[in-house]
């Protein structure tokens, strides 16, 4: 949509904050970011962005950084209005935008000159749906609901003052219907008799809606259920991370069925490369044909699998651009006293970012990936999706296998994890879907060991937690994780996160982040608790212990529990750390909780 701009976000916000399908509030009006087959045309000031594994998993042929082109001529991001009912402050009509006669920005009304002020409630259902609260239905439930009648309908809405609750905030009509308030719009099952999902799509145009069985259920049109990112990321590994391979994807479109690959260098004036040979690049051609043509396993615990091997072994740094640079650190005190069998001091990573849809109502996960809505109409699907890219550097930890085993097979410990297991498989059974994992100890345990180390590093690196991410690597063959800086800006290469174990104090820290854990001003609350959080997926987790913004947890702050590293009063053993914290301080195991 070319014109005025009428707002403006960060770019990263675009894909996590304020994507396709999501609403923005501008000044005193409301817009929601359009489809991607609404985004203008590739220009020369787009930048787009490289990531093979990532490209072969999600079927496109690039990603693409959100346009900022500061160009009437090419345009930005397009956006609609919505919602589209609207009120006016002095006669408190309220009526769809064009009633008012609002073809423009900032939206007025005709008869009165007030800036118009967009419903405060919209309607989304967990397909993704999304319409306007159906204010008519609501103020005649139970009577004429279709509006045809001879009777004139002219809704107003008042808000009395009296207070900020919804049972103050007044709707009637001119067909003298009893005047209603928006008390227990907000309830779970408020709409059950009064509306069905209409199945829209705002931000597709004028997309028909699609058939949906789903209740609906009315929203803030602020709260943050009203849209869920539904992010892909994997970071650059060997070889898609050397910078040969970074130059072959530049170039791709003319090298992928070239019959003369060294012809077609010349032509493209890359033979006299003053970083690489010919070899080199033919090498990295062929090899990425071969990618291309095979049936490589592009799922999610198969990108993590390559990343834990990368992750493990040394890349050094050498000449030219090189996004991965991976070297290891020796620490007696951390391998023999603390059960980390491995440091790796990631001095240069990148991650790659990508929109692939999005959600309303609850936060994106295996059990609904069925439900993603799209970021495109079905006949118009792009080449490429959004994405963001993150230049920084992070710590690698590998636990040792053989405590980690002996620990995991004691009984009271399954024990512990069975609930959490438990209401996972209940998530997955709501939807009809066998259960995409087992919830284990091992799992909870080092997705806890990370939180609390990156609560841990906030304090000392010089991050903020919302500018630290975990990147979990768990299963039956790996046990570790990776903290890493999440800003994408230069800020992301400080140093701050190696320099924790450059500095020789990586023990200390991991056993601060321990002593931490073992109390919470929520106790004995939070240790005690048998079941928390979001479908019941955490144990003792709290805001006040080990939750942390979720920007920073790939697990949306779920399968959490800190009585894994620590133990609990009447459990003293069950944590992983509770023998390491004895020794440390033999009175800890006696404090009252």
């Amino acid at each position: 949509m070319k014109g005025k701009p009428i707002g403006g976000v960060r770019r990263a916000q675009l894909i996590t904050t304020y994507g396709v399908g999501s609403l923005i509030a501008v000044g005193s009006e409301s817009f929601m970011v359009a489809g991607l087959d609404r985004w203008p045309e590739l220009s020369p000031y787009d930048q787009i962005i490289h990531e093979r594994r990532l490209e072969r998993e999600l079927g496109v042929q690039c990603f693409r950084l959100p346009p900022a082109s500061d160009s009437d001529k090419y345009g930005d991001i397009p956006v609609i209005r919505f919602p589209e009912i609207q009120s006016c402050p002095s006669c408190n009509r309220l009526a769809r935008a064009r009633f008012f006669g609002a073809n423009r920005s900032p939206a007025k009304c005709r008869e009165c000159d007030r800036e118009l002020v967009p419903s405060r409630f919209v309607v989304c259902c967990a397909a993704g749906h999304i319409d306007d609260f159906p204010y008519f239905r609501w103020l005649h439930k139970g009577g004429d609901v279709t509006g045809t009648d001879d009777r004139k309908h002219d809704l107003r809405l008042k808000a009395t003052g009296r207070s900020a609750s919804l049972g103050d905030i007044e709707i009637s009509c001119s067909c003298g219907v009893r005047t209603v308030t928006m008390e227990g719009a907000l309830a779970k099952g408020a709409l059950r008799g009064i509306s069905s999902c209409t199945g829209r799509r705002p931000w597709l145009g004028d997309v028909p809606g699609e058939e949906c069985d789903e209740l609906p259920r009315a929203m803030q049109r602020g709260a943050s259920g009203v849209w869920f990112a539904d992010v892909r990321s994997a970071i650059s590994i060997p070889p898609w991370s050397e910078g040969v391979q970074k130059l072959v994807a530049q170039h791709w479109k003319s090298l992928r069925r070239a019959p003369d690959i060294r012809e077609r260098l010349e032509e493209l004036e890359l033979a006299n490369h003053r970083l690489f040979s010919v070899e080199e690049i033919v090498q990295a051609v062929e090899k990425r044909r071969q990618d291309e043509a095979g049936h490589t396993d592009t799922s999610e615990a198969a990108l993590k699998v390559e990343e834990y091997r990368a992750l493990t072994r040394t890349t050094e740094e050498r000449p030219g651009k090189q996004d991965f640079v991976c070297v290891p650190w020796h620490d007696q005190a951390i391998t023999s006293d603390l059960a980390v069998d491995q440091v790796m001091r990631v001095k240069r990573l990148r991650e790659v970012r990508v929109l692939r849809g999005f959600s309303r109502l609850a936060a994106p996960g295996s059990a609904d990936a069925g439900r993603r809505a799209s970021l495109y109409a079905a006949d118009n699907r792009p080449d490429w999706l959004p994405a963001i890219e993150v230049i920084g550097e992070g710590v690698f930890l590998r636990l040792d296998t053989a405590r980690l085993v002996d620990w995991e097979a004691q009984h009271h410990v399954q024990a512990r994890v069975a609930p959490i297991d438990a209401a996972h498989r209940d998530r997955f059974a709501r939807f009809g879907l066998v259960p995409d994992r087992e919830i284990t100890p091992r799992l909870v345990m080092i997705h806890t060991l990370a939180h609390s180390i990156i609560s841990e590093w906030s304090l000392d690196s010089g991050y903020p937690a919302a500018s630290l991410r975990e990147r979990l690597y768990v299963s039956d063959s790996m046990a570790g994780f990776l903290i890493y800086t999440a800003t994408s800006d230069s800020a992301g290469s400080l140093g701050g996160i190696v320099a924790q174990v450059e500095s020789g104090n990586l023990a200390a820290s991991i056993r601060s982040a321990m002593d931490r854990m073992s109390w919470c001003s929520a106790d004995p609350l939070c240790v005690e608790s048998d079941t928390s959080g979001t479908d019941n997926l955490n144990r003792a987790a709290c805001h006040a212990c080990v939750l942390l913004p979720e920007t920073s947890c790939e697990e949306f702050n779920t399968l959490l529990d800190r009585a894994l590293l620590i133990g609990t009063p009447d459990q003293p053993d069950l944590g992983f750390f509770s023998e390491i914290l004895e020794k440390a301080s033999p009175s800890r195991m006696s404090m009252p909780f």
